[in-house]
């Protein structure tokens, strides 16, 4: 996909998700029906919070080569606020990261595509210092 096209993904770069006025739940990703209101559901499309705590963790050892990922590093399953979860890196040092810590969103560097560098970026959560 070409960069300029990449960037107006409005997904990658913050955490829009929906949410259904019919019965109040917040789903992410986006969806486009609410699976308990069903066709009684009326979706709406919002920015989510960003804001959660860690449900459970794993600390990755041995990453794939193309991912140049500093190792180790921490992969998290976050309960949003709003109720979706989220899996994501957490950026901190693995004996940091504690089972109902507080985190939140952040926009980090992804990777880099090839030897021209191009750039992606999107989210991932650090630690909540509030």
């Amino acid at each position: 996909m070409l960069p300029r096209f990449w960037r107006k993904i409005k997904y990658r770069y913050d955490l829009v998700g929906t949410k259904c006025e019919n019965c109040g739940n917040y789903y992410y990703p986006p969806r486009n029906l609410c699976p308990v209101c069903r066709r009684k559901s009326k979706i709406r499309e919002v920015k989510l919070s960003g804001r959660g705590e860690v449900i459970s963790y794993s600390i990755v050892h041995e990453a794939p080569e193309d991912l140049k990922a500093e190792k180790p590093y921490v992969i998290a399953l976050i309960r949003l606020d709003e109720g979706p979860l989220v899996t994501s890196q957490l950026v901190c040092e693995p004996e940091e990261v504690k089972i109902g810590m507080r985190v939140r969103k952040a926009f980090r560097k992804y990777g880099e595509d090839g030897e021209a560098g191009i750039i992606y970026y999107g989210t991932k959560f650090v630690l909540d210092e509030v």
